[in-house]
C-alpha cells in the first residue's frame, strides 16, 4: 500500500483501489488532494492495473470541493471557472479516457464534485445509507465536473433537472430504481460487492473492456452510422487480441478463460 496525505492507494491482483481519505472533512476535495488523485492514477497505469476502484473513508464517498480552501479569497476576486479549466476538466477527461474499467463504491454522501467523480465510473455500487446530491444552486452556482453532461444521460431530463434545480438528496435505493447506479446493497456488503466486481473486471479481457467503455462514451454523442463504424473498428481490433483467442479456446474447451489483458 502507498499512502498520500489525503488518499490511500492499493494495488492487489491487478486491481487498484483509491480511497479518498479526509474523513473529518467528509473527503472534500482540495487542490493538493486532486493532485494526489492524478498521481495515484499515474501509478495505477504505470503498475499495470486492470481495474480501478474508487471509494471513500469514513461516512462519505466525497462531499464535493472544500469551500474553506477559497474562504480567504474575496468573492470579487474568485474565478470559479479557472479551477475547472486547470484541474477538474482535465481530470474528468482523463477518467473518461482511462484504459481500464472504473468502479465506484459509494459508502456515504456523494455530493457536488464528488458526485461528478462517481458519475465518471462505469459501474456504481452504493450502500443503502448513501445518497447523491447536486447542491450547487444552494450557493448560487451551476453544476460542473461533468454533471450536466452525465446526469441527464443517466436518468433523463426530468430527473436530472429535479436533482440540479431542487438540490434534494436522492437515496441509493431510489438511485438504483432510476438507473443512476448499478446496485444498492446493505452497508456491510458494500466492500465485498464492489470488490467482487473489481476482481471480475481485473480478470477479464482488458482491451475489450477499454474499447467498450470508450464506445459507450462515443455512442452518447454520435449518430447511428458513426456508431456502427466504430463497432466495426472495435471488433477488428479486439478480434486480433490474445484475449479473444483465449476466450474462444476456453469456450470450445468448456473451461474458464485465463485472460492476460492483451
Amino acid at each position: 500500500m502507498s499512502d498520500y496525505a489525503s488518499l490511500r492507494f492499493e494495488l492487489v491482483d491487478n486491481a487498484a483501489t483509491i480511497t479518498f481519505d479526509r474523513p473529518d472533512k467528509l473527503n472534500a476535495f482540495t487542490t493538493p488532494m486532486l493532485g494526489e488523485f492524478n498521481a495515484a492514477l499515474d501509478r495505477a497505469e504505470r503498475d499495470g492495473a486492470r481495474v480501478l476502484l474508487l471509494t471513500g473513508a469514513g461516512r462519505a464517498f466525497c462531499s464535493g470541493s472544500d469551500l474553506e480552501e477559497m474562504s480567504g479569497i474575496p468573492p470579487e476576486q474568485r474565478d470559479m471557472g479557472a479551477r475547472l479549466e486547470a484541474v477538474f476538466n482535465p481530470l474528468l477527461q482523463r477518467l473518461a479516457d482511462f484504459p481500464v474499467p472504473i468502479v465506484a463504491a459509494v459508502n456515504g454522501v456523494a455530493a457536488g464534485s464528488g458526485f461528478g467523480i462517481a458519475l465518471a465510473a462505469d459501474i456504481i455500487v452504493a450502500a443503502k445509507s448513501a445518497f447523491f446530491l447536486v447542491p450547487f444552486t444552494k450557493i448560487g452556482l451551476v453544476p460542473d465536473v461533468g454533471i450536466t453532461w452525465n446526469l441527464p444521460r443517466a436518468v433523463g431530463k426530468a430527473r436530472a433537472a429535479g436533482m440540479m434545480l431542487l438540490a434534494e438528496r436522492v437515496p441509493a435505493e431510489r438511485a438504483e430504481a432510476w438507473g443512476l447506479i448499478w446496485q444498492a446493497v446493505e452497508d456491510e456488503a458494500l466492500a465485498e460487492t464492489a470488490g467482487a466486481i473489481a476482481r471480475q473486471l481485473a480478470e477479464g479481457p482488458t482491451v475489450a473492456f477499454a474499447r467498450t467503455r470508450r464506445a459507450i462514451h462515443e455512442a452518447l454523442q454520435s449518430d447511428f452510422a458513426d456508431t456502427l463504424a466504430l463497432e466495426r473498428r472495435n471488433q477488428q481490433a479486439t478480434g486480433a487480441t490474445d484475449d479473444h483467442r483465449e476466450g474462444l479456446a476456453a469456450f470450445h474447451e468448456k473451461r474458464r478463460p485465463e485472460y492476460r489483458g492483451r
